[in-house]
């Protein structure tokens, strides 16, 4: 099977990368986004598309409709014309501050990044081809080789780096009241190669646990010495206070999944 992987470069797609090479015998090649380069799709089996700009506090709306939409779109386009199956990543940002979590629950695009990731689902449902195309909605990813991500690396792996710069975790007022889903990258990564592998169908799914903890709960697992700071005023308007994926839909395709615990996570990076 003969792959186009995009975006290997960034925490999700260098992890797809050595998963799929580690798991199966695809022949992978690889692209990074380039104004002036569109990656030609023909001949391939799937296009795996990770690229974009992943910042949810992003706000050149130019730049994000350029890299996450135009390119997105378009690569679509090429993927329907030469029915080469396509999996694309999305966020559930979607979802805003809603509090239901079901693929067909009522949006709330609330960033830019978010916007971008709701033109691109909306592209994928009215022109829908004859190839499978598979979105992922990915909840609050986390693992290792998020270090280049700087502020915007999962509260796992800031707090994980605060500790071993300091022995002390800065955390955000009121943090027993921010909920995440939290996924292991891994686990991530068996999903998009169980679907490739086994649904044949097209559809938009959630990325998630089904579970959630509290950003002091995460920090409780890895370190007691903790100081509180004000939320920065740019992130209050749009920031999400629970996410919860709803499993139904992802479940009745592939079966019930087993998920890693944060806990079983840090354990294997001898966090106590």
């Amino acid at each position: 099977m003969k792959i186009l992987l995009t975006g290997h470069n960034g925490f999700i797609g260098k992890n797809l990368l050595c998963y799929l090479e580690t798991h199966t015998d695809f022949d992978i090649e690889t692209y990074e986004y380039n104004k002036n380069i569109f990656p030609q799709v023909q001949g391939f089996d799937w296009v795996i598309h990770i690229g974009a700009i992943s910042s949810t506090t992003e706000r050149d709306l130019d730049k994000v409709m350029l890299q996450n939409v135009d390119f997105t779109t378009k690569l679509f386009d090429e993927c329907k014309k030469y029915n080469v199956n396509l999996q694309y990543s999305s966020s559930a940002s979607l979802y805003g501050k809603n509090t239901e979590f079901s693929e067909d629950s009522e949006l709330d695009p609330i960033t830019p990044y978010a916007f971008s990731k709701y033109l691109c689902e909306r592209y994928h449902r009215l022109n829908q081809g004859t190839n499978i195309v598979h979105g992922f909605r990915y909840f609050n990813v986390y693992g290792n080789g998020e270090d280049n991500k700087g502020s915007q690396a999962s509260p796992i792996t800031q707090f994980r780096k605060q500790k071993k710069q300091n022995n002390v975790i800065k955390l955000f007022e009121n943090s027993n009241n921010y909920y995440r889903d939290f996924v292991y990258i891994d686990d991530v990564c068996r999903i998009h190669l169980e679907f490739i592998k086994n649904v044949k169908t097209s559809g938009i799914y959630n990325i998630g646990t089904g579970s959630v903890y509290s950003f002091q709960e995460i920090a409780d697992l890895i370190c007691s010495n903790q100081e509180y700071i004000k939320m920065p005023e740019h992130l209050q308007r749009s920031y999400q206070n629970f996410t919860k994926a709803d499993l139904n839909k992802l479940e009745s395709t592939i079966g019930k999944q087993k998920w890693t615990k944060v806990e079983d996570f840090l354990r294997s990076q001898n966090i106590n």
